[in-house]
């Protein structure tokens, strides 16, 4: 088995630029599980697979898994069971299920993989058995534009029940990808092809740059004979294991514990602010040394420079959170969604902190409750606020609210990015665990917003985030 490193050498010593080509296989490969099961579970939950086709579905997997049979007679069957569906109706449940289940099956180093393709200027496409649905939204979150899929055939919005052609399966992905490359001038002498299964060893053989990536064993020792490089991706960390649950519900009582002795600080001394610059100090570095998180923040003195001053951060996770207050630690306060206040492992210390609570739902609200932000920011206080408004599934950004903005604006304050890079790897979304590891934060320069206009606020949105993509595209700084 291969290195990492090693895979990174043969991309950097690869032709520059978009005649080489990267084609990636999409179950196992660039996620760890099959969209298929996914695709399956959810329709299961909702009653809307039948029977007859639950047996048909079972029979097929049972002959693909055992029989080796092709995969074509299960995607017949999976693409039948949706005849009658309006293809709109078919984005937005992908979308949903994208979010809810696939995008935390998505290999972290996946991320990190292809944007060395890019930084060499490689050509990326996706080739995968999947249908359009599965695929997609897969595709457009880790920046990849061009996919080879099997269709499902669309008539007036509609889908009849056929696919447009064969499934993309073992010798059609080959082809299919072979057509691409004549198509789109890249030799693939000169192409790397990634998959994890043996169903691939077509497309494999067709290329110059095999690359077995989170082989099967069947795959894993074809790659040794045929001195394929193989590697293996750290997958995912989802689950609730016993350990990280035990610290992190530590972590909670210990946040918890130096939020009452603040709060009493507080009433002995009268003064509130005391009271929430204890808890920011010793707080959140106390809760995530439980956690076993360890922090490696990059321009810590750009922190301090300029205060106060709008705090922003891109939100993937509720370990987020704790990382700001370790950034900032004294004479600050946030803002956050409504659903927040109820939330038991921070409802305390954002009543202590004095946060803004605001409804996403109603706008007019939404803006009243910055009002007092404002006055805050005035008074010395710095506020953090994400400016995506939610967590998002995935470490790619989402689109930059400008509520911030405008409180940056009214307050003649700057704006201090934070960008976390990988806080989504260590406690899910969705999750209550924190798992160990590291997390690398890099804090920006200030930003003025001295001379800023509200006609050109959107200019200034789309430069501040473009600023945190292009951190994030470059990656954590690593000692």
């Amino acid at each position: 088995m291969n290195r990492l490193e090693d895979l990174y050498s043969a991309i950097a010593a690869a032709p520059q630029g978009p005649t080489t080509l990267a084609a990636f296989d999409l179950d196992g490969t660039l996620i760890t599980g099959y969209t298929a099961s996914a695709v399956y579970r959810d329709r299961l939950r909702r009653f809307d697979i039948n029977v007859a086709e639950l047996l048909r579905t079972t029979g097929a997997a049972i002959d693909t898994q055992f029989r080796g049979a092709d995969v074509g007679r299960l995607m017949e069957i999976a693409v039948t069971g949706l005849a009658g569906r309006r293809e709109d109706e078919l984005r937005e449940w992908s979308q949903r299920l994208f979010r809810q289940e696939i995008a935390a099956m998505i290999y972290p180093d996946v991320r990190r993989l292809l944007d060395a393709h890019r930084r060499a200027g490689h050509r990326i496409v996706m080739a995968t058995s999947a249908t359009t649905y599965q695929a997609q939204d897969v595709a457009y979150d880790l920046g990849i534009d061009e996919i080879l899929c099997s269709r499902p055939e669309v008539v007036d919005g509609m889908l009849t029940g056929k696919l447009t052609g064969p499934a993309l399966w073992g010798p059609e992905k080959a082809k299919a990808v072979r057509e691409f490359a004549e198509q789109a001038g890249t030799p693939l002498s000169e192409a790397f092809a990634y998959s994890n299964g043996v169903e691939d060893v077509p497309m494999l053989d067709s290329v110059g740059r095999s690359v077995a990536l989170n082989p099967d064993r069947k795959l894993a020792g074809i790659a040794r004979t045929e001195g394929w490089l193989s590697v293996r991706l750290p997958k995912p960390e989802r689950g609730a294991t016993p350990v990280a649950t035990a610290r992190t519900g530590m972590a909670l009582s210990a946040l918890m514990a130096t939020t009452a002795l603040g709060a009493t600080a507080g009433v002995l001394s009268g003064n509130r602010r005391t009271a929430a610059n204890l808890v920011g100090t010793y707080g959140p570095d106390l809760a995530l040394k439980i956690c076993g998180v360890d922090v490696h923040i990059t321009g810590e003195d750009n922190a301090w420079s300029a205060r106060p001053a709008v705090f922003m951060f891109n939100h993937q996770s509720s370990l987020d959170m704790l990382l700001v207050g370790k950034v900032i630690q004294r004479d600050a306060t946030g803002v956050a969604k409504k659903e927040a206040s109820h939330d038991p492992r921070f409802a305390a210390v954002g009543m202590l902190l004095d946060v803004a609570y605001v409804d996403r739902t109603d706008s007019a609200q939404a803006r009243e409750a910055l009002k007092p932000a404002v006055d805050k920011l005035r008074g010395g206080t710095s506020i953090a606020i994400a400016p995506e408004g939610t967590r998002s599934p995935t470490p790619r950004l989402g689109r930059f609210k400008k509520g911030g903005f405008h409180l940056a604006m009214q307050a003649g304050v700057p704006i201090v990015p934070i960008v976390i890079h990988n806080a989504g790897d260590l406690m899910w979304r969705n999750s209550f665990v924190a798992h160990p590891g590291v997390v690398y934060v890099d804090v920006l320069e200030p930003i003025s917003t001295d001379g800023w206009q509200v006609e050109d606020l959107d200019k200034h949105v789309a430069e501040v985030r473009d600023r945190f993509d292009d951190v994030l595209r470059a990656g954590p700084v690593k000692a």
